[in-house]
């Protein structure tokens, strides 16, 4: 029951994240994009503190042991993100040229268009699936401490997954137009979401006692996620009929996950 739980969750995450993403990016609803940065970082906002921590800090493991973990989990999310910037910063400059040279300024300028597409694809595709990974042992250890914050947390993973992977289509469209093949290729990206959880759902059974940890960490990931991903990309001057919009569906965010709570509580 539970490994049916963390498989079903893992692929709804991962997967049905992807396909979300190609209706807001590819369908009607692209128009709806900044809403859904709102309410994916409302989701993970309330996912993090109102119900990983709490579960995590109901156990017995130290207050103090548990705080620390989670300054350490948000340092190195954010010691991650400073990894993939020098490396995008790194490739950026190893492919520049000499401004001087036109005849090589003309030639890199025909290759700029063909040969980084197909290099973003295969480094997007990667670091997608090594993400997408990790988030899946994320899911499986809160679907080990209770089935109702595995499917909060597969809820929240989902909703922040959304605004990635339509970074992801995006870049994957530049070097093909073929829609289809881009959303076949982030599908399996995606997937790897479930292979995650079945090494999560392992690693926690061998490791139970350190459960909390593993939610704390995950309570870590999200909270990152949504305060130094998400809402600086809303932190723009808007009219106030727009700043309106986005508080209501950043709670939004905030009661869909309260919403599965209760629901998957009364089960």
């Amino acid at each position: 029951m539970l490994l049916t739980a963390i498989l079903i969750g893992t692929l709804l995450a991962g997967i049905g994240s992807v396909w979300l993403a190609a209706l807001l990016s590819f369908g009607v609803l692209a128009r709806y994009t900044q809403h859904m940065l709102s309410m994916a970082a409302g989701a993970l906002l309330a996912t993090a503190f109102m119900h990983l921590l709490p579960e995590a800090f109901e156990s017995q493991a130290g207050a103090q042991d548990l705080f620390m973990t989670l300054l350490g989990g948000l340092v190195f999310f954010f010691l991650l993100d400073k990894a993939e910037l020098w490396h995008h910063g790194h490739e950026h400059h190893h492919h520049q040229h000499d401004p001087h040279d036109e005849h090589n300024q003309g030639h890199e300028h025909g290759r700029s268009h063909s040969q980084p597409p197909f290099a973003g694809t295969w480094a997007v595709l990667t670091g997608d699936s090594v993400h997408c990974f990790g988030d899946g042992v994320l899911i499986a250890s809160a679907f080990v401490a209770d089935l109702r914050l595995g499917a909060i947390a597969a809820l929240a993973v989902l909703a922040h997954e959304v605004p990635h992977h339509m970074g992801d289509l995006m870049v994957l469209r530049q070097s093909s137009s073929n829609r289809q093949a881009a959303l076949l290729k982030v599908s399996l990206a995606g997937a790897v979401t479930m292979l995650g959880g079945l090494l999560g759902y392992w690693l926690v059974d061998q490791l139970h006692d350190y459960l909390p940890y593993f939610l704390v960490v995950a309570s870590s990931s999200f909270a990152y996620v949504a305060l130094a991903d998400l809402i600086p990309q809303l932190q723009k001057q808007l009219s106030a009929r727009q700043t309106v919009a986005q508080i209501i569906w950043l709670f939004t965010g905030m009661g869909l996950v309260t919403l599965v709570s209760g629901l998957a509580h009364g089960h």
